[in-house]
This record gives structure tokens, C-alpha cells and sequence, in this order.
């Protein structure tokens, strides 16, 4: 029981992380692509010029989906808390 248990929890913390990364990694995708394909119509190749928008699309992505990923981590959290009795 306790490798069957800790598989499932090793699997559920790592799927936690891909959602929970999720829109982060997705507002950096689309700031980037915008801003290579504003690059390449202007022939503006400057390297830092991607770094400043991709920060500040992260930094809002988080500050909009914050409660959402502290929601889903203190219920992970509650879950493995609350199993930790039955652990033998």
C-alpha cells in the first residue's frame, strides 16, 4: 500500500505542477511569439527586447491566476495531510 500510495501521490504532484505552471508558461509562449513576429516584419533583432515583455506578461499571469494556484496547492496540501495517518 505505501508504493501504490506514493506512486499516485508522486503522479498527482507532478500533474499539479504541469497545471499549476500552466499559465505562466503560456503567457510567456504567446508574449514571445508576438514579439518575434514584431521582430522579424521590422528586422529588429535585439535579444533583450523579448525579455522586459515576457516578464511583465509572467508577472500578470500570476497575479491573475494566483488565488487559483494557491486553491489548488492547499487542497493538494489538505489531501496529503489528511492521508498521512493511514501511512503505515
Amino acid at each position: 500500500m505505501d508504493e501504490q500510495y506514493t506512486m499516485q501521490l508522486m503522479r498527482e504532484g507532478l500533474y499539479l505542477v504541469l497545471i499549476v505552471s500552466a499559465p505562466a508558461i503560456a503567457a510567456s509562449l504567446i508574449v514571445g511569439l508576438i514579439v518575434s513576429m514584431l521582430q522579424a516584419t521590422t528586422q529588429l533583432q535585439d535579444h533583450t527586447l523579448t525579455f522586459v515583455p515576457k516578464l511583465v506578461a509572467v508577472l500578470a499571469a500570476l497575479a491573475i491566476s494566483g488565488p487559483w494556484i494557491g486553491a489548488q496547492l492547499l487542497k493538494f496540501t489538505k489531501a496529503v495531510y489528511i492521508a498521512f495517518p493511514s501511512i503505515r
